[in-house]
Parts: structure tokens; C-alpha cells; sequence
């Protein structure tokens, strides 16, 4: 039996597709996840439970299983099909692994898709246009900002310079340019040729798509988890949100091996 997808009824409340398919992400916490779907261990592959287990911190093992959840429901969301019946897989273009690279649907090449995860908040997105997602807590570890230099364009550090709260400037374009990595449109080593300065600021931004080229790029802050996030996408993307259900135990599964 195909497990349900958080698309409206009980489950969840959902921006509603539009007849055109545009992409759709969320924003979540990691046990409103996995207090979604109970049986959430049944949806992932051997090789995502192997990952998962090498995982030391329960934290850390309940963050990754969330977001493969969630890119599952995403797609099952897009697709109108269970999320039991959707194999995510990944595959290095470069060295050809199976153990890194893009994130992709088994058998669904036209299907785009995409996930990201912090501490006790996850996100994914998935499109039938390539769509890239991040999202990061608003708190910057210690010196983070000391790498603004082979991050930010020259221009972007002069913006962060002169902007009352610079922490918050670096994250808004750390996350964004994550998702251009995510989309194959710059590399680590590149990111500080990508010039993001002419889009809003983080004190600017609002829950609509701005234009950068060929792309859409959708800003979110989510205050109540205290994290933000970007998603990015050659079609206009639209973010929903779960419902906020009562934080459940810990499912047992994650105290110990998911095998």
C-alpha cells in the first residue's frame, strides 16, 4: 500500500501545484517529518540506511533520514503518485560513484529534484525543471564569515560591509549560492564569480521569486525554526509548509541502526 503524500487533507497543507508544474519545496523539522510518516524506514534504499548508520549522533542520523524523506514527498506531492513507489538515487557525472553526486528519481529523468539538511530542520524540492534547495540555522558558526573572501563577489563584500547585520547578508548568499552548486551552475572553488548583489538583501527579501538571468531565486526565512532558505530553479518555484503537529518521541528506529 503507497504510503500518503502532505498534499492538503489531514496530512498536511500544501501550496497547490499549478497545472503548470512548478516546483515545489518545504521547509520543515526533522521530527515533524518523521512524525508524518511512521513508517518512514521503509522508504529508504539499503544504501541510504547504510549512510545513515555510519551516522555517530542520533541527531545527525534523524536530520538525514528526514530530508530523504521529505525530497520523497516532495516528488510523490509533484508526480501524484505514493512516496513508497519513488527510489532516490545518486550518481557523480565526473567519476561515475554511486555514493556521491545529484540526488535523482530511479527511472524519472524528467522529474528534478533536490534536498538539504541542518540541525533539526530539513528542506527538498522537486520540479520537473532543474531546482536546487538549501537551507542553513540562523546561527553562523564561529569565523564562518572569515571565508567571505572565496565566497562573495567583490561587490557582495562590499555589500556585507556596509549592511547592519553582515552575518545575516554572508548567510543569505551562502544559501542561495548553495543552490547554484546544487544546479550545476558553479563549483565551491567558483562561487565568488557569482555576483548575487543586485537581489535583495536579507531585510529585502520577500516570499516572492527575483530574477538572476535564467533563473528564478525564491528567499525564505522560517523565524519559528530560526533557519533560511533558498531555492533556485529555471521555473518559478513556490515553497509550502507542513503542518505543525505536537514534536513526537523519537521514533525507536533511530536510536539504534535503521537495519
Amino acid at each position: 500500500m503507497g504510503l500518503p503524500c502532505p498534499a492538503g487533507g489531514r496530512s498536511g497543507k500544501v501550496i497547490a501545484m499549478g497545472a503548470s508544474g512548478r516546483p515545489w519545496a518545504t521547509v520543515a523539522g526533522t521530527d515533524e517529518v518523521l512524525g508524518l510518516v511512521p513508517a518512514y524506514e521503509r522508504l529508504l534504499t539499503g544504501f541510504e540506511r547504510r549512510r545513515a548508520d555510519a551516522m555517530r549522533a542520533a541527531s545527525a542520523r534523524a536530520d538525514f533520514v528526514a530530508a530523504h524523506v521529505l525530497v520523497r514527498l516532495c516528488a510523490a506531492r509533484l508526480l501524484d503518485r505514493p512516496a513508497d513507489t519513488l527510489v532516490l538515487e545518486q550518481r557523480c557525472p565526473g567519476c561515475g560513484s554511486g555514493e556521491h553526486g545529484r540526488p535523482s528519481l530511479a527511472g524519472l529523468p524528467q522529474v528534478s529534484v533536490s534536498l538539504s539538511h541542518t540541525t533539526g530542520v530539513v528542506a527538498a524540492a522537486a520540479g520537473h525543471e532543474p531546482v536546487g534547495i538549501d537551507v542553513e540555522r540562523r546561527r553562523l558558526p564561529g569565523g564562518i564569515r572569515g571565508a567571505a573572501g572565496r565566497v562573495l563577489s567583490a561587490a557582495e563584500r562590499a555589500a556585507m560591509r556596509g549592511h547592519a547585520d553582515p552575518d545575516a547578508y554572508f548567510l543569505r548568499q551562502w544559501v542561495r549560492k548553495e543552490c547554484f552548486i546544487k544546479l550545476g551552475r558553479t563549483t565551491l572553488g567558483g562561487l565568488a564569480a557569482v555576483d548575487l548583489s543586485g537581489l535583495p538583501g536579507p531585510d529585502e527579501a520577500a516570499e516572492v521569486p527575483s530574477r538572476h538571468g535564467d533563473l528564478y531565486v525564491l528567499d525564505h526565512t522560517d523565524a519559528r525554526r530560526d533557519a533560511v532558505a533558498a531555492v533556485v530553479s529555471t521555473a518559478r518555484p513556490r515553497i509550502g509548509a507542513l503542518p505543525s503537529p505536537a514534536v513526537p518521541e523519537r521514533p525507536a528506529a533511530l536510536e539504534g541502526p535503521l537495519t
